[in-house]
């Protein structure tokens, strides 16, 4: 098996990632663009959901053959939502279907309410080894602009909670809200590290159109800081994690050494193949020697009943060769490990003409070891260095 912390891109066909969606929420956060639903007991609904989950990945792993089970994330949604039990039997079934050759890591997202937390133990026990907890700010006043369910009190008697349950911890947290200053975002980013945590994720508030946040900016009553605040704002997250000992390993996220390093995500970011199970999940297989993208039907009606009639995805597309280099190029390039040169001949760039010679000359992108990868100056401006290279 590749080692997930080995900076070797696995080959196509080897060893697979497992993503869970789990389109649960206690409610619907304003930022939030994701394929999410309200819970609202619907605890029939939710047991169909569990049965079609494993169904359509005792399908998949039929139609794949024999793999070995590299990682598995559940995400969303709200998957702390679930029952243990219903955990319980996405990990064991995956590891009979796809049997791991060691330990492998198994993270579970997580809200720290009280209610979520109570359960901490039992997903433990369920076999979670992993929690990354969407914390996202540590005061009430951001929080509930923010449209969390939790207190600032009870983010910190989760967290001490799923440090006794868990042997890894990572932690998301939203910076450039509005009238956010560095001063005071530099003190919460320290009282975070302060916890514990080995993983940090911080996201720069994103508006979205579709979502409430998106329509309060139109309507003129959401403004947030403008491009030299956030920079500003950016440049201090790197600095107070880089203080602390954290590598900016991708573009945002950070952990304290390679192994608090997220197996999953850099099992992706390599090319690595994975299933996405639920409604409106990714995944990326290798079918008959050809990387093919799939996206799980939508709605969980439409999943639940396409699953039924052996058509979970809405979209099963065969990428090209040269589509599934610019992916895997575009994924990788966001990492600190940063993408093979063979992938820039792959997509008819090389290091030593335009544009990719310009930007190494400008100090966008260095090219060592057989790697091309974007330098300090280049990540805060990756999607115009992107751009300018790819088109």
């Amino acid at each position: 098996m590749t080692d997930p912390l080995d900076p070797v891109f696995p080959d196509p066909g080897s060893d697979v990632g497992l993503y869970v969606h789990w389109p649960y929420c206690s409610r619907i956060c304003p930022y939030c663009d994701f394929n999410v639903v309200r819970d609202r007991g619907r605890v029939e609904e939710q047991a169909r959901l569990l049965d079609a989950i494993l169904a359509d990945m005792r399908a998949q792993a039929a139609m794949l053959g024999p793999r070995r089970l590299a990682s598995i994330f559940l995400g969303g949604g709200t998957p702390s939502l679930m029952s243990p039990d219903a955990v319980s039997a996405v990990i064991d079934q995956a590891r009979a279907l796809f049997p791991p050759a060691g330990d492998i890591e198994i993270t579970l997202e997580a809200n720290p309410t009280d209610a979520e937390a109570g359960r901490f133990a039992a997903l433990a026990d369920a076999g979670v080894n992993r929690l990354s907890m969407g914390v996202q700010a540590l005061d009430d006043a951001s929080l509930k602009f923010l449209g969390r369910d939790h207190s600032a009190d009870e983010a910190l008697r989760a967290v001490d909670l799923a440090g006794r349950a868990f042997k890894r911890l990572s932690i998301d947290l939203i910076y450039a809200r509005p009238n956010q200053t560095v001063a005071g975002w530099t003190a919460e980013l320290r009282s975070a590290l302060a916890m514990g945590f080995e993983h940090v994720s911080p996201y720069q508030l994103t508006i979205e159109p579709e979502t409430a946040f998106g329509r309060a900016l139109r309507r003129g009553t959401l403004t947030p800081p403008d491009e030299d605040q956030a920079a500003a704002l950016y440049e201090a997250t790197q600095a107070v994690l880089q203080d602390a000992g954290f590598d900016a390993y991708e573009v945002s996220n950070h952990a304290r050494g390679v192994a608090a390093r997220s197996a999953h995500n850099l099992h992706v970011w390599r090319g690595g193949d994975y299933l996405g199970l639920g409604p409106g999940a990714h995944g990326r297989l290798t079918l008959d020697g050809v990387r093919t993208a799939t996206v799980a039907h939508r709605r969980i009606d439409a999943y639940v009943a396409g699953v039924a009639e052996h058509k979970p995805w809405s979209d099963r597309e065969a990428q090209s060769p040269a589509d599934a280099a610019e992916e895997r190029f575009l994924l990788a390039l966001r990492t600190v490990e940063g993408a093979p040169i063979g992938l820039l001949a792959d997509l008819g760039l090389s290091p030593d003409a335009a544009p990719a010679a310009d930007l190494i000359a400008d100090g966008f992108l260095t090219a060592t070891s057989g790697r091309l990868s974007a330098t300090a100056k280049g990540r805060p401006v990756l999607d115009g260095v992107l751009k300018a290279l790819l088109t």
